[in-house]
């Protein structure tokens, strides 16, 4: 068995970049710790944080192919991002005319939970703790 320690970050290809790069800054307020245009590639990579931590890496590629997100389809399902107040939080997004699902309850947990998406219909978990 391997020992790993942690999630390092999470790598997320968009269509647009400016769209995304906006969307996962000022909607999801994450910060940029670095950004390079590598020309060989004709790619851009954004490093991005929350609370300081590194966790995204954002990617454009030219003509990237569609990722199917409904029907569900095998690969990563969604990432999602713990908050305090979900009904809070929602309404920031519905302010933001970002289309939001109801609140729901984990039947397990009992902690309430939604989702969104981002620009390339990637879907973003809230959970609340």
């Amino acid at each position: 068995m391997l020992s790993l320690s942690k999630i390092h970050h999470i790598a997320i290809i968009c269509s647009d970049y400016e769209k995304s790069k906006k969307f996962y800054t000022e909607v999801l307020g994450f910060k940029i710790i670095k950004e390079v245009y590598r020309k060989e590639r004709d790619s851009y990579k954004l490093d991005l944080a929350l609370q300081n931590y590194y966790c995204i890496e954002l990617f454009s590629f030219p003509n990237p192919p569609k990722r199917m997100s409904r029907p569900e389809s095998t690969g990563l399902r969604h990432i999602a991002f713990a908050v305090e107040n979900i009904e809070k939080e929602r309404e920031k997004l519905v302010q933001l005319g970002i289309t939001v699902e109801q609140i729901r309850v984990d039947e397990f947990t009992q902690k309430k939970f939604t989702f969104f998406e981002d620009p390339d219909a990637l879907p973003i978990e809230l959970y609340e703790e």
